[in-house]
C-alpha cells in the first residue's frame, strides 16, 4: 500500500516515515501544501496523511483541492489544533478521519489499517482475512488451515494488498505503483518472483495468473 505523508515537521516527518515503512507500507513524503496538492492529484496513492500547518498552502486548501478535483483517496488529518470547531471544518471539507499531536505513533498505525480496510469494505478485525487465509499485520505472518506461514517483508507488502482487492484482476503495473515509492525502481521481474514465493508456501490456487491482464486473488482458494 502506497501512502503520501504531508508534513513540515522534519523530525516527526522522518518518525512517521521510517514507522510506516517497517508495518510495510511505501512512502512518499513531502512538505509544501503546494507539492502535495500536485502529487496527490496525480499519483495513486491508496491513503493520504496530511498536517494541516503546512508552508505553501494550508493542508484544508489543499484538502479542499484534492476533493473538488475528484481525488477520493482516504485522508488521514495531523493537527496541532485541539478545536472541535476546526475538527468540523476538516470533517466537512473531506477528511475521513482527524488525529490531534501530540499522539502515539501506534495509534497512527491503527487508524491507517482502519481507513484502509473501511476504503475497501472489509471489517477491522485483529486480523485481515480473504480466501481462507488470515494475516496478521502486526506480526507480518498469516495463518493458514491453522498454520502459521512466514513471510518476508516483500511477500507481506504483496500479500496485504491482495488480500484487500480479492477477485480483482491487478496488472503487474497497478501492483508496482502501490506497493512502491515514488524513488524506488518498479521491476515487473521481482514482483512476479514474489508471486511465485507465495504460491510455494500458500498454494497455486492461491494466485492465478490471467494471461495478458495479471493476477487474480482468491478465485480457486477453497
Amino acid at each position: 500500500m502506497r501512502l503520501l505523508l504531508v508534513e513540515d515537521n522534519v523530525p516527526l516527518a522522518d518518525e512517521l516515515a521510517a514507522g510506516l515503512k517497517a508495518q510495510g507500507y511505501a512512502v512518499d513524503w513531502l512538505a509544501d501544501g503546494r507539492d502535495a496538492a500536485y502529487q496527490g492529484s496525480v499519483e495513486p496513492y491508496d491513503l493520504i496523511i496530511l498536517d494541516l500547518g503546512l508552508p505553501g498552502l494550508p493542508g484544508l486548501d489543499v484538502l479542499a483541492q484534492w476533493r473538488a478535483g475528484g481525488v477520493a483517496v482516504p485522508v488521514l488529518v495531523l493537527t496541532a489544533r485541539g478545536s472541535w470547531a476546526e475538527r468540523i471544518v476538516g470533517l466537512k471539507a473531506g477528511a475521513d478521519d482527524y488525529l490531534s499531536k501530540p499522539f502515539h505513533p501506534e495509534e497512527l498505525y491503527l487508524r491507517v489499517q482502519g481507513l484502509l480496510r473501511r476504503a475497501r469494505g472489509v471489517a477491522n478485525q485483529p486480523t485481515l482475512q480473504a480466501a481462507g487465509l488470515h494475516l496478521d499485520e502486526s506480526r507480518q505472518c498469516v495463518r493458514q488451515a491453522d498454520t502459521d506461514v512466514q513471510l518476508t517483508a516483500a511477500e507481506f507488502r504483496l500479500l496485504r494488498y491482495f488480500m484487500l482487492h480479492p477477485g480483482q484482476i491487478l496488472s503487474k503495473g497497478h501492483l508496482a505503483e502501490h506497493l512502491y515509492d515514488g524513488e524506488t525502481e518498479r521491476d515487473s521481474n521481482v514482483l512476479e518472483v514474489h508471486v511465485n514465493h507465495l504460491r510455494r508456501k500458500l498454494g497455486r490456487a492461491v494466485i492465478e495468473t490471467r494471461r495478458g491482464q495479471g493476477y487474480l486473488f482468491g478465485a480457486g482458494a477453497g
